[in-house]
């Protein structure tokens, strides 16, 4: 194989803008909460700068791995809802006290995968659900490529047209045609501020962890809860609504050893990532799913380029304009989306529990520290279990009366004995 065949087998465009798009999206979604966790804990710039490096090297040793050991595409990312619980809860915590929560939480999810207890539990949601979970997680990114036409109509069309075309005439690439046509937009438009960048390369910061129970109960359990919750279930649903059936106890458990080795440096919560996944997981990241695993690992490039520049993607954040990411992941998840709705209504007998599940999912309703992922797939569940036991009550209510094949198949028991004669008795 030529050097060029070779770098298209590993590198093809498709592959490589999902990866790209799936980390803008990732961090420009949650970088400023992992910010303000790590200053909630007392952090100055250099050790903020350490989380964002352990977090990176950590998604991209996860998702690399992984992926290339399950041919899958498994996308890895920080706790999103964890980062926003630490912003909170963190107040008066040591840096030393937090850690130790970390490393307790990457223990609990490890206990989680080497028991497989986790993995029972997803085996046994119906896929129509799991469909649901997905359209409902994915739900805010496909409207917000349109709420963004309101104000900021000069990027967020061009990127809905171009994307619609290339989808006709260059299908393959239909999603990096859009990234560069909302690029050249926004910069027509002057929505890049470009002088705000500043660059620099991130420092490890090395804290002892150190285990109090109150923050261990307060801050680490909270975190394993909101993690396995709000980002691994809807993480195994993104994979398996795509077709992927990768073990989740060997994910969990990797996962959770990452964690527990780079939490000394900040890396407060892996996980499996859901919203990024389906970008990784769709027809855009490559025409043959068995190739979208290389979607995966350029996130995982991708990422650990954001961890070793910590301090400039905050920098750049600022730069770069909101409704451009808004608008590429709008248009990068429109097949996700087509297909699990498609999915998620394709049996009868379920509809109305995958209904149930898409809404409350979609409503974004936050209960007891807990995402909305968790509370939909709990109200669908609920809705199953009681539709079912109403299906089996008039089924059972509609049967026909049991009767006796003796001594006719046709004859009542009760005239059977009747006219049996006197000395049968």
């Amino acid at each position: 194989m030529s050097p060029l065949a070779r770098i298209r087998a590993t590198a093809p465009p498709s592959a490589v803008a999902a990866g790209l798009i799936a980390v803008t999206v990732g961090v420009t979604s949650a970088a400023a909460l992992v910010f303000t966790a790590a200053r909630a804990a007392g952090a100055d710039a250099r050790e903020v700068s350490s989380w964002m490096l352990a977090l990176g090297v950590g998604i991209a040793v996860t998702c690399a791995g992984l992926s290339l050991r399950y041919k899958a595409p498994v996308v890895t990312s920080w706790s999103t809802p964890g980062a926003a619980l630490l912003a909170t809860s963190l107040s008066g915590v040591s840096m030393a006290k937090a850690v130790g929560a970390f490393v307790f939480c990457a223990a609990l999810i490890m206990v989680s995968g080497l028991t497989g207890w986790f993995a029972r539990i997803m085996d046994r949601i119906p896929v129509p659900l799991a469909s649901a979970l997905l359209g409902g997680v994915l739900l805010e990114f496909g409207t917000g490529l349109f709420s963004q036409m309101g104000g900021s109509f000069a990027i967020a069309f061009p990127v809905f047209v171009l994307y619609l075309v290339a989808r006709r005439l260059l299908p393959r690439y239909a999603v990096v045609v859009a990234l560069g046509g909302g690029v050249a937009a926004s910069v027509l438009t002057g929505g890049w501020h470009l002088e705000r960048v500043r660059l620099s390369l991130a420092q490890p910061v090395f804290t002892a962890p150190e285990f109090d129970w109150k923050v261990l109960i307060s801050v680490g359990v909270p975190l394993f809860v909101v993690t396995m919750a709000s980002q691994n279930l809807p993480g195994v649903a993104v994979l398996r609504a795509s077709g992927y059936e990768v073990p989740v106890s060997p994910v969990l458990t990797w996962t959770g050893a990452v964690q527990a080795v780079l939490a000394p440096f900040g890396a407060f919560g892996l996980n499996l990532a859901a919203m990024t996944a389906a970008i990784c997981t769709g027809d855009g990241a490559h025409p043959d799913r068995q190739r979208r695993y290389l979607a995966a690992v350029w996130a995982g490039v991708f990422y650990l380029c954001v961890g070793l520049l910590g301090a400039t993607v905050a920098s750049l954040l600022t730069a770069m304009p909101h409704a451009l990411v808004l608008a590429v992941a709008g248009v990068g998840l429109l097949a996700t989306i087509e297909a699990s709705l498609a999915s998620a209504l394709s049996d009868p007998a379920s509809r109305e529990a995958a209904v149930v599940t898409f809404l409350a999912t979609a409503s974004g309703v936050t209960l007891l520290g807990v995402g909305s992922a968790f509370w939909g797939l709990l109200a669908g569940v609920l809705t199953s279990v009681i539709a079912s036991a109403g299906r089996r009550r008039r089924a059972i209510a509609s049967a026909p009366a049991p009767r006796s094949e003796a001594p006719g198949a046709d004859t009542p028991l009760l005239d059977a004995v009747e006219e049996a004669p006197a000395g049968g008795r």
